[in-house]
């Protein structure tokens, strides 16, 4: 068995959060491949932007901001989100010489020798002295359960396998979710559709107006307490609502957005809702988010009982090695960022043996 290769950070991800982290810490004096490596499951560079939707342009993206130390110039606003994302953490990891190990899963991490973690992958093991955890939330999506849902004689998806509106021509489609996701994937598919039928568990609220700073710190402050009560995190989209733009207007005013509550079964050929109330459906399509790729820290214990893991900052309360970015009230692309920055802070400190303070 191959002896396992010492560095001081071992970065888990490298979408937004991860090429974060590892660019603060080069700005911190660590080196690519002997003071730090980037370890990503994916085939390719951009995170999880390299599996969204064709569909989804970049003109249309909700919240892309730049990675620190350059920005993206000359995007084509119509050109997929997908390719240009890409394209453009590519070039990032080039410019930065980050040296991304990929296609790499990290299986566990564990307890090594004297105060080092145990960094066990398909790619043999790393031992570090601290870990920034960026794996977001893309490996797990999000199933709801209901009954008859298993003997349903349609097709059932999730966001995460939803590639354009064409494949649903003539379908009568249900889609379920409250998100932007879910608004987004019925005005598409609308026009393609012979029906659809929105479901929420809640009435969507829409947020009129700008999106300024104080109500974003607001925002992000809400997840934040939750993180730090160690209760499973929500993204700081859900607690901002949904914009209301043009395209969100028209499909308001068309009756597309036409809102109803959650159905109580599902049956071989459709819904039925609690005051008896069926209707067909040939597809559902789950638009009910993700939850945080957390499971390779299982070893270490650090979920409370609430659920979710605390956290301080960026720093897991239970263990002051693990760093998770993009989780919680970083899990938006200027929060993953600054959430990158203030890892590094706390690991530089704990590299040189003063300890780590909140971030």
């Amino acid at each position: 068995m191959n002896a396992a290769r010492e560095v001081d950070v071992v970065v888990v991800g490298a979408g937004q959060a991860g090429l974060s982290g590892a660019y603060h810490l080069l700005r911190a004096g660590l080196e690519p491949g002997r003071g730090f490596v980037v370890l990503d499951r994916s085939p390719g560079p951009g995170g999880a932007w390299q599996f969204r939707w064709p569909s989804l342009t970049f003109g249309r993206v909700h919240g892309m901001h730049a990675l620190p130390g350059t920005e993206p110039t000359g995007a084509d606003p119509d050109r997929p989100s997908a390719e240009v994302v890409a394209e453009y953490f590519a070039a990032y990891e080039r410019a930065f010489d980050l040296r991304v190990r990929r296609p790499v899963d990290v299986r566990a991490v564990r307890e090594g020798d004297g105060e080092r973690l145990r960094v066990e992958t398909s790619a043999g093991v790393w031992s570090t002295r601290a870990l920034i955890n960026a794996t977001g939330t893309w490996d797990r999506p999000f199933w709801p359960r209901y009954r008859g849902q298993e003997t349903f004689r349609g097709r059932q998806l999730h966001t995460a396998q939803y590639a354009g509106p064409e494949e649903f021509a003539g379908r009568r489609v249900t889609v379920v979710g409250g998100g932007a996701s879910g608004t987004q994937h019925l005005l598409e598919i609308a026009p393609y559709a012979a029906a659809t039928t929105w479901v929420t568990r809640r009435p969507p609220v829409f947020r009129e107006g700008p999106f300024d700073a104080e109500a974003g710190r607001a925002a992000v402050a809400l997840v934040e307490e939750r993180v730090r009560q160690g209760l499973p995190p929500r993204s700081v989209v859900s607690v901002t609502g949904l914009p209301l733009n043009d395209a969100i207007r028209a499909g308001l005013d068309s009756g597309v957005l036409d809102r109803r509550p959650m159905f109580q079964r599902i049956t071989h050929d459709g819904l039925v809702w609690a005051d008896g109330r069926e209707e067909d459906a040939d597809v559902i399509l789950w638009a009910t988010g993700f939850r945080p790729a957390v499971d390779h820290l299982a070893p270490l214990r650090l979920r409370e009982a609430g659920g979710g893991i605390r956290v301080e900052g960026t720093r897991a309360v239970a263990d002051p090695r693990i760093h998770l970015v993009g989780y919680g009230p970083s899990a938006s692309t200027i929060g993953a960022n600054r959430a990158g920055r203030a890892a590094v802070r706390d690991i530089r400190r704990l590299l040189t043996g003063k300890g780590a303070v909140a971030a």
